[in-house]
């Protein structure tokens, strides 16, 4: 069963021990807008899967991010988000990891499971495994008559 939150309300997520970020429900307006994103569209065609992943990250960070909790900057004074900001904590890898399984990989895995429960071919039989044991040997030619 899917579940509906109606609130729409942004959440807290833990991205490492002292750090945490405020972030708006993954929306289907908040992913298209980041597909559309200037930065997005500039990754060349050439650019790998991970640059493309890092591009796309940053876009919808930068969309996302409200408010966070543990970020400073050189001097240890805490700094709120900006752009800048926001690019700077997702080019830490461990950050970048938490953000894509705590925030991006939640808006997947609906899709995991339309996948996971996807229907039988066609015909009556068509999606069944067999549950008989194959024969040992052949069997012998029955008698006539």
């Amino acid at each position: 069963m899917l579940t509906l939150d109606l609130t729409n309300a942004p959440r807290w997520h833990d991205l490492a021990p002292g750090v945490r970020v405020q972030l708006r429900p993954l929306t289907t307006a908040l992913m298209v807008a980041t597909r559309s994103d200037p930065a997005v569209e500039a990754v060349p065609e050439e650019a790998s899967d991970e640059e493309r992943a890092v591009a796309f990250a940053k876009a919808l960070a930068r969309r996302a991010v409200l408010a966070w909790d543990g970020i400073g900057d050189s001097d240890g004074k805490p700094i709120g988000p900006s752009p800048e900001a926001i690019d700077a904590l997702l080019d830490v890898w461990p950050i970048f990891e938490a953000f894509q399984l705590t925030y991006v990989s939640k808006g997947l895995l609906l899709e995991q499971e339309k996948n996971a429960s996807a229907p039988s071919p066609n015909g009556p039989s068509a999606g069944a495994s067999a549950t008989a044991k194959p024969a040992k040997r052949r069997a012998r030619t029955a008698r006539r008559g």
